[in-house]
């Protein structure tokens, strides 16, 4: 995999779609309002992406990510990318799955911290956790949320 900033406009989610790579992992998804002027359009994860964007399923469990983040936040994402494409889950059903307690305060937040600072939304799925903020704008999360559910 090509590494580097890739990005593309999507009339889908009303904004671009920029992805990051470096040693063949993604290591960030955004979706700034406009085209960064200096990320490239052509990539194949892109060509995935747009596909899925006009509702081809795909999970994307195959795509290597790089991430960088406490070990009790990875156990949360790690958990997350487990969600099923087209399904819904709530934050205590991602805190168990992680192996964490969702009867504690400190183990829910961890997992809501985790959530709202994914460096990598799409590939990471947080739009699938409906009650909890996610690394993707509100907005995007939701259109992903519609696209999944046909």
């Amino acid at each position: 995999m090509d590494d580097g900033v890739f990005a593309r406009e999507s009339d889908r989610l009303g904004r671009a779609v920029e992805i990051g790579i470096v040693g063949g992992r993604v290591i960030g998804v955004s979706f700034p309002e406009t085209l960064p002027d200096d990320a490239e359009t052509a990539h194949p994860l892109l060509d995935r992406v747009f596909a899925y964007l006009d509702g081809e399923s795909d999970h994307f469990d195959d795509v290597e990510i790089g991430l960088t983040v406490p070990t009790d936040h990875r156990r949360v994402l790690e958990a997350t990318r487990n969600v099923p494409y087209g399904e819904t889950v709530t934050v205590e059903r991602v805190v168990r799955m992680a192996g964490l307690d969702p009867d504690e305060a400190g183990d829910v937040e961890t997992a809501r911290e985790a959530l709202s600072e994914n460096p990598v939304p799409l590939f990471v799925p947080d739009h699938r956790v409906r009650d909890a903020p996610g690394g993707a704008p509100a907005a995007v999360a939701e259109r992903l949320r519609e696209i999944e559910a046909g």
